[in-house]
C-alpha cells in the first residue's frame, strides 16, 4: 500500500433494497471526492446501474475492476456476485441480506489482504441478513469476530460529540448483568486510546455517565454507580486518565455539560444514541473503535420509506468517508498504520 498514492477505501453497497446504493451514486457523482482518496464499491454494476437510472443521475460513472487493478481516478467496482439480484425498493427481503453479506465478506477478504486502508459499510437489516454465516446483532461484532480483534467499541462521532456504549447491541433487560468493572475499565482504556491515536486527541477528558437515574442517588436507585462505574472510574483514573463521573444521564446532556468533555462513555445503547442522534443526527459517523483496521458508516438505517424517491440527505454518508480518512491519516503519524495480511 505504501506506492499507492492516496487511501484505497472500500465501501460495502449494504442491503440492495435500502439506501446504500443511493447514497454510493449521489456521493460520488461529485467527482472532486476523488482528489482525497480511491472507492472501491463492494456489491454489483447491474444494482448501480439500476438506481443510476431510476435516480437519473448522469454524473456517476464507474470503472469495473478487471484483474484486480485499480483505476486512481475513477470510482472503481467489484462484482461480488454475478447474476441479476432482484431489486424490490424499500422491502426487506431475504435477497437484500443475502447480498449485502457477500459484498462484506469480499471487502473484509480484500482488507485482510492488504488491499485496502479502511471500510465504510452502507446501512443493512440486521434481521434479513441474518444466517449461518452471520448470526450478529450488527456490523460491529460480526467485524470483530471475522479480524479476530480482542476488543471493539461502537462509538458515534461527530464534530463537536463522541459517545461511546460499554454493553452495546444486547437486551435492555441484560445490560446490568453483562456491565462489570473490568468490561467497563476496558473499554474505557479502548476510548482513551482510539481518542489519542485515531482522533490526534493528546490528553482525552472522557465523561462516564451512570447506569441508573440520577446515577444512583448514593445506592437510593440501584447499586451499580456504587459498585460497578464509580470504582472504574477509579481504577482508570489511578493510572493518570482524565476520565469523570458518573453523571446523571439526563442533566448532562440537558445542561451542556457534555461540551466540556472529549468523549462520553454511555453504559448501554440507546442511553448514548438518544442524545447522539438528537444533537448530531444526519451528520454522524459510526466508528468502530479497537479494529486492526479503519472502519466507519453513516450513523442511520437502511431507511426503506424513501429509497429511490433522491430525498435522502448523503451527509451521514459523506462524513463516514472524511472520517476514515481522517483516521488513516492519524493512524499513520502515530507509526500505528496495521497492514493486515490473509491467514
Amino acid at each position: 500500500m505504501d506506492n499507492i498514492p492516496k487511501p484505497v477505501i472500500g465501501i460495502t453497497l449494504g442491503d440492495i433494497n435500502g439506501i446504500g446504493p443511493e447514497l454510493v451514486i449521489n456521493t460520488f457523482s461529485d467527482q472532486r471526492i476523488l482528489e482525497l482518496f480511491t472507492p472501491v464499491i463492494y456489491g454489483s454494476t447491474k444494482v448501480l446501474s439500476y438506481y443510476k437510472n431510476l435516480l437519473k443521475n448522469e454524473g456517476f460513472n464507474y470503472s469495473q475492476i478487471n484483474d484486480n487493478k485499480l483505476n486512481f481516478k475513477k470510482v472503481n467496482v467489484v462484482n461480488c456476485w454475478h447474476e441479476m439480484a432482484e431489486i424490490q425498493i424499500g422491502k426487506s427481503t431475504k435477497e437484500g441480506g443475502k447480498y449485502a453479506l457477500l459484498a462484506l465478506e469480499k471487502a473484509i477478504a480484500d482488507v485482510q489482504a492488504g488491499k485496502l486502508n479502511a471500510i465504510v459499510t452502507c446501512p443493512i437489516n440486521k434481521e434479513n441478513i441474518q444466517s449461518d454465516d452471520f448470526r450478529f446483532p450488527g456490523h460491529t461484532e460480526f467485524l470483530q469476530s471475522r479480524l479476530q480483534a480482542k476488543e471493539s467499541l461502537m462509538l458515534m462521532v461527530s464534530e463537536t460529540l463522541k459517545i461511546g456504549v460499554a454493553t452495546g447491541h444486547i437486551p435492555l433487560n441484560e445490560v446490568s448483568n453483562k456491565l462489570t468493572k473490568s468490561i467497563l475499565v476496558a473499554k474505557l482504556k479502548l476510548m482513551e486510546r482510539t481518542l489519542i491515536n485515531d482522533f490526534g486527541t493528546k490528553k482525552p477528558k472522557i465523561a462516564v455517565l451512570g447506569l441508573n437515574p440520577h446515577a444512583g442517588e448514593n445506592g437510593v436507585i440501584g447499586k451499580e454507580d456504587i459498585e460497578i462505574t464509580s470504582k472504574a472510574i477509579e481504577d482508570v483514573r489511578n493510572e493518570t486518565s482524565l476520565v469523570f463521573g458518573p453523571y446523571a444521564a439526563d442533566g448532562f446532556f440537558g445542561s451542556g455539560e457534555y461540551k466540556k468533555f472529549d468523549a462520553i462513555m454511555a453504559m448501554y445503547h440507546d442511553q448514548g444514541l438518544v442524545p447522539f442522534k438528537s444533537l448530531a443526527f444526519g451528520n454522524g459517523v459510526n466508528f468502530t473503535a479497537g479494529l486492526p483496521i479503519t472502519r466507519t458508516s453513516p450513523d442511520h438505517g437502511t431507511a426503506y420509506s424513501i429509497v429511490g424517491k433522491n430525498i435522502a440527505n448523503i451527509a451521514s454518508f459523506r462524513e463516514a468517508v472524511f472520517t476514515a480518512i481522517n483516521i488513516i491519516k492519524s493512524r499513520k503519524e502515530n507509526g500505528l498504520e496495521i497492514k493486515i495480511t490473509k491467514s
